[in-house]
């Protein structure tokens, strides 16, 4: 009887702990590159499990790409000293990001920088320019 009820804990663990290293893969993103992007916050979506930027990006011709990025959760976020204000509609920022392998137009964020200065970072909370990556 113990075995069973040993056998059963460990095969409910392996079929879990698959689900959850899948969800916090990093698979996806090159990171191993960086690319910078300067654009317009289209929105920022406060929320769980990860929260996302849509950045509206000018291209030569006067056309625009919108490219999403992911970040944190809210909680993490909050750690670094992120409100859900931090990034407004229409707010002019610069990005960096770790792409899409696929070559889509998105990634995973690293960093913010603002008009005025400031610079955001995925670890680093408010720091200065450069720091956090």
């Amino acid at each position: 009887m113990r075995r069973a009820i040993f056998s059963a804990a460990v095969l409910a663990a392996a079929a879990t702990a698959g689900a959850a290293s899948a969800h916090h893969s990093f698979a996806m993103f090159d990171r191993s590159k960086e690319v910078v992007l300067t654009g317009v916050v289209k929105e920022f979506q406060w929320t769980n499990p990860h929260s996302w930027v849509q950045l509206t990006v000018p291209q030569p011709g006067g056309t625009s790409v919108e490219w999403s990025v992911e970040s944190g959760s809210p909680s993490s976020l909050a750690r670094q000293g992120w409100k859900r204000t931090s990034l407004k509609p229409g707010d002019a920022v610069t990005l960096t990001i770790n792409p899409l392998r696929s070559g889509q137009p998105g990634g995973n964020f690293v960093s913010v920088k603002f008009a005025d200065g400031r610079v955001l970072g995925r670890n680093s909370g408010s720091a200065p320019e450069g720091a956090g990556r």
